[in-house]
């Protein structure tokens, strides 16, 4: 291998390991921007509702995020709901769920760590 070769080779390898760096942000399944917290939605394992206010976040890696939504959304516990995001990830607080069913957007507030009791159920 000439030094061309070598230097491209390298160049090469620290490009695709910059972008392998890049497709999967510290903490896996969660980046932070300012205060927000964003959820990486394909890190996401399933979800869990509390009441028409409260959802639970649980992650592939183990760690369970809280979400308060900024008003009642009354229609998550029998319809359950679709994330609305341009990207891979959704944010708190923007509008980020719509109920399956009837269609109606849900504004998510901050997400935060949950310490309480976990539920098993899907």
């Amino acid at each position: 291998m000439n030094m061309k070769s070598t230097m491209a080779a390298a160049a090469a390898a620290v490009l695709m390991s910059a972008a392998a760096a890049s497709a999967q942000p510290a903490g896996a399944g969660t980046t932070t921007g300012g205060n927000h917290v964003c959820l990486w939605t394909y890190q996401i394992d399933h979800t869990h509702y509390v009441n028409p206010t409260t959802v639970l976040f649980y992650m592939k890696d183990g760690r369970v995020w809280q979400n308060n939504l900024k008003g009642p959304c009354p229609g998550l516990n029998l319809h359950g709901f679709s994330y609305v995001t341009r990207s891979d990830q959704i944010c708190g607080p923007e509008i980020g769920i719509r109920v399956i069913k009837t269609g109606e957007a849900c504004s998510l507030g901050e997400f935060s760590p949950y310490a309480g009791e976990q539920h098993a159920s899907r």
